[in-house]
């Protein structure tokens, strides 16, 4: 009988202990709880009039224990000390299984590059009546096309070509479209562009349509001019 009450007692606290050491602090009053039960089963195994005082005992013990040898969270992330490889993060941070916020990727997009070569064909440009000379109009399409030929292709080589549509004569329609394709780029140049990437202006006439001259919209679609962009 003496070796029962010596090792059953002995068997619980181990028991009660070890699963106390499991919990985080703020869990004493578990500890608490479950010591002062067994500290009544200890109590009642050597006398019905102990088991009262073995619950405060048990009760005690368990719950100091606990608190010194239980698993805290410093920064109340929701990851025992123990584990928490992210101490001190900051309240309400989402974290992972190891206590630390998860990583985010991110993903850099590579700009496409610049074509080699391309064509910027600008239209609706009105000049002024039988004259190279540019309207207010024209200046604000040409700004934009300024600003992109600085920004885009400040070392490219540029070939600037006028054409027109097929009303008037071919040699007229030639010399016309030569002084607006002119007209455009020094316009260019006082906007910004370098003189010295610009390698050739020229006309075409009317020889090189893009759509019916036998139409408003046709001819309005052959009145342009083009800038070649070599990079």
């Amino acid at each position: 009988m003496s070796i029962t009450r010596t090792a059953v007692p002995l068997i619980l606290a181990s028991v009660l202990l070890s699963g106390c050491a499991g919990l985080q602090k703020d869990g004493w009053p578990k500890c608490a709880a479950v010591g002062g039960v067994v500290g009544a089963g200890l109590g009642a195994i050597e006398s019905s009039s102990w088991a009262g005082w073995g619950v405060l005992v048990g009760g005690a013990t368990a719950a100091a224990y606990c608190w010194v040898h239980g698993d805290g969270d410093e920064d109340g992330d929701g990851v025992p000390d123990s584990r928490d490889k992210c101490p001190g993060t900051p309240p309400n941070t989402p974290v992972d299984a190891n206590g630390c916020p998860p990583q985010v990727e991110t993903v850099v997009e590579e700009a496409a590059p610049m074509p080699a070569q391309e064509t910027i064909v600008v239209r609706d440009l009105l000049f002024e009546f039988d004259s190279a000379r540019l309207t207010e109009s024209d200046k604000s399409i040409l700004d934009t096309v300024a600003s992109r030929l600085r920004n885009e292709a400040p070392n490219a080589r540029l070939t600037i070509t006028g054409h027109t549509d097929s009303v008037g004569s071919e040699a007229y329609n030639q010399q016309l479209s030569e002084r607006r394709a002119q007209s455009v780029a020094d316009y260019l140049v006082g906007s910004g562009v370098p003189r010295s990437s610009i390698v050739s202006v020229q006309g075409a006439g009317e020889s090189q349509p893009v759509a019916d001259n036998s139409t408003d919209s046709g001819r309005a679609q052959n009145r342009r001019v083009e800038i070649l962009v070599e990079r």
